[in-house]
């Protein structure tokens, strides 16, 4: 009859509310199960199908109906279930007391049933809980005493979020190590869930980790995963990802790449309005437009960023404003700005570490004892209270005694205002003294501005000495040598020591050795120069065609001497740049392709257009450059080796190409195979810039 009942009870519920396979398949093994404990077994798996959809108020339906049954036949599983799953609805629906309350009840009933495994579920479920709260030592305290058990059975879903909360209130605490740990555990198991969101958001946590330990490549990497997912296409994610990325980017002087990402994130935020977001995207644009010395556009974007950090409260980006504005004026050598500035900078900064020393001081979870972490760890017994039998009542003290009492509560309050009277005057004391100390502190730090102006004076006057030092071993060595081989040649025609013969053979070697010290003279003037810091582009329109031209002439004699073919594919086309800085660049890359070249060999010069840009190349068969030399190229100063003909030089040619075409606002790089040849490429500018001075 009860069976019947129970029937009768559950059929409208599954009936109605059936709606996946899984459902179906277990309304009909509910609406045929013999046993009661089965039929409330079957109606848990129902209501954890619900809960897992968030279909609440229909699951809290199957909770009222199983646990009337299960208290009918007093099977305390079921009781211990519904409750617990009661518990997980009111903490969805953030009623923090039900929820307690709830999961405290089915904490004790799965304790006498010794189920370790819904103990852990249940700490889990109240540590995420008051992790969310704030209550970070209680929440982590009830997380970490659950996740032993909960990793022992591989319960994937709970451990997701366990792991992911850790993370994020690691991350809170500042404790970067724990922090990085846990955010690494629930990313590897949100991707076994295929669980895109989580993955984002941990990939996102991460990255931010990694750029507070300096480990800028790897924030750069989880940034870039959270572009490169399905999330990361969004608008909203990409406004948040973007400036932060191009910062990154800005820590290791990439700043092609990080004003790409930057101009992105300015765009897209000014469209969306995210303006939290687009006070990193203004700061990290002021950064990197200070550093390449665009000064008054970095200002513009630094005041910007400052009155949206204030309007909204970020105080993390009004403390980087304030240490950019010090820079900034320091370099404009307006030192007395960059004092308030910098007054500015530690003081927000000596509030913000106030409060952040404050925060921990309440908190002492990070340092949670692993004997604590027992699953009943909250069960323990308290101390033992005060036995109140043993105190002796009020009212049975004599009269004396309370004469007494007065007494020294009047000799108390005398002394009291006599230590308030001192203090009041210590206070005014110490006053005086604080606006004297304020007064040294302002002289002091102007003081140590004008060290640091004098400092960077020094380190500038150190390298144009080190230029000299340089200049004067290159002299002293290699054109010394080409100039006493000329020399030499002068001396023996004086002499009469050559016969025409001899002296005709001997022309092309002293043609070649002035070559190379005319050539050697030109490159360590231009070198000079950009080391002591006085070349200035001056662009103009020019033909490219017109500088190869004039530049093949001057070695149409050293190819023929060397058996050299020279292959002209170049076509009429103009781009935007400094035309003499161009000269040097083409004049170079010509004279070492000449060097590395062998009788037979060619050389090809041609220029095309590509993505609006004009772009030379300067290729040759000769012996090429190995793999392990190609990065050294434009790295140093001194890099070089011999020729084909064993014609030497200073190493200083391709650094100098490297600065003269970047000062014009374009790229050089090379390709090349050993034994095929190499190809040096030079990407200019074919239009006037709108706005030079902007980024």
């Amino acid at each position: 009859m009860r069976r019947i009942i129970t029937l009768i009870l559950f059929l409208p519920i599954f009936f109605g509310f059936a709606q996946t396979k899984e459902l179906d398949s277990l309304s009909i093994a509910l609406a045929f199960e013999t046993s009661d404990s089965l039929k409330i077994d079957t109606s848990v798996r129902i209501i954890e199908l619900l809960y897992n959809n968030q279909e609440f108020d229909k699951a809290l339906k199957y909770i009222k109906q199983s646990e009337n049954l299960s208290k009918n036949i007093k099977y305390l599983k079921g009781i211990a279930k519904t409750t617990y799953y009661r518990a997980l609805i009111y903490s969805k629906k953030n009623d923090y007391i039900n929820a307690m309350d709830g999961y405290t009840t089915a904490k004790a009933l799965f304790n006498q049933l010794n189920d370790t495994v819904s103990i852990a579920k249940v700490n889990n479920s109240i540590g995420l809980i008051e992790m969310g709260r704030g209550n970070f030592d209680v929440g982590l305290q009830y997380v970490l005493s659950a996740i032993q058990e909960l990793e022992k059975r591989g319960l994937k879903k709970e451990l997701r979020s366990a792991y992911a909360s850790l993370g994020s209130t690691y991350y809170k605490l500042n404790n970067i190590d724990e922090a990085i740990d846990y955010n690494l555990k629930a990313l590897d198991i949100q991707r076994q869930m295929n669980d895109t969101t989580g993955v984002s958001n941990s990939s996102f946590l991460l990255a931010q980790l990694h750029s507070k330990s300096k480990e800028h490549r790897k924030a750069i990497e989880f940034y870039e995963n959270v572009l490169n997912s399905a999330l990361g296409q969004t608008d909203s994610i990409r406004s948040k990802v973007l400036p932060q990325i191009g910062g990154e980017y800005l820590e290791f002087n990439d700043y092609d790449t990080a004003a790409k990402y930057l101009i992105q994130g300015l765009a897209l935020n000014r469209r969306k309005r995210q303006d939290e977001n687009l006070i990193t995207t203004l700061n990290n644009l002021g950064k990197l437009n200070l550093t390449q010395g665009r000064l008054r556009t970095a200002e513009q974007q630094l005041f910007e960023a400052g009155a949206l950090a204030k309007k909204l409260n970020r105080t993390d980006e009004l403390l980087k404003y304030y240490s950019l504005m010090k820079a900034l004026d320091s370099t404009s050598r307006r030192f007395d700005r960059a004092f308030v500035w910098l007054k500015k900078y530690h003081k927000l900064r000596d509030s913000l570490k106030t409060v952040e020393d404050a925060k921990f001081k309440t908190s002492t979870s990070t340092n949670i004892d692993k004997d604590d972490l027992s699953l009943n760890f909250d069960k323990k017994e308290t101390a033992d209270q005060t036995n109140t039998s043993n105190i002796t009542p009020i009212s049975s003290a004599t009269e004396e005694e309370l004469n007494r009492f007065k007494l020294f509560f009047y000799i108390a309050l005398g002394i009291l205002a006599i230590v308030s009277i001192f203090l009041l005057l210590l206070f005014l004391r110490k006053n005086n003294n604080i606006k004297y100390t304020q007064e040294l502190e302002e002289k002091n730090l102007k003081v140590q501005l004008q060290n640091e102006a004098y400092a960077e004076q020094t380190k500038h006057l150190e390298n144009v000495n080190n230029v000299k030092d340089k200049l004067f071993s290159i002299v002293s060595h290699d054109l010394k040598d080409s100039l006493s081989s000329i020399n030499g040649f002068i001396d023996l025609l004086k002499d009469g020591s050559l016969s025409r013969k001899e002296f005709d053979k001997l022309i092309p070697e002293l043609s070649e050795n002035a070559n190379n010290a005319s050539l050697l003279l030109f490159n360590l003037l231009n070198w000079s120069k950009s080391q002591m810091q006085s070349l200035k582009p001056s662009p103009s329109f020019f033909d490219i065609q017109d500088v190869f031209e004039e530049k093949v002439k001057l070695i149409e004699q050293r190819l023929d001497n060397k058996g050299i073919e020279l292959v002209d594919h170049s076509l009429r086309d103009f781009a935007y740049a400094d035309k003499s800085m161009i000269e040097i660049v083409i004049q170079n890359l010509l004279a070492n392709a000449l060097k590395f070249s062998r009788k037979g060999d060619s050389i090809t010069v041609s220029n095309h257009i590509s993505n609006g840009s004009c772009v030379i190349s300067i290729a040759d068969t000769g012996v090429g450059i190995p793999e392990h030399s190609l990065e050294k190229l434009f790295k140093s100063n001194t890099y070089t080796t011999m020729g084909t003909n064993n014609e030497k030089g200073t190493g200083l040619g391709l650094s100098i190409c490297k600065e003269l075409v970047e000062l014009n606002g374009g790229k050089i790089w090379v390709e090349s195979k050993v034994n095929i040849g190499s190809t040096f490429y030079v990407q200019l500018p074919k239009t006037k810039p709108k706005d030079e001075k902007t980024v």
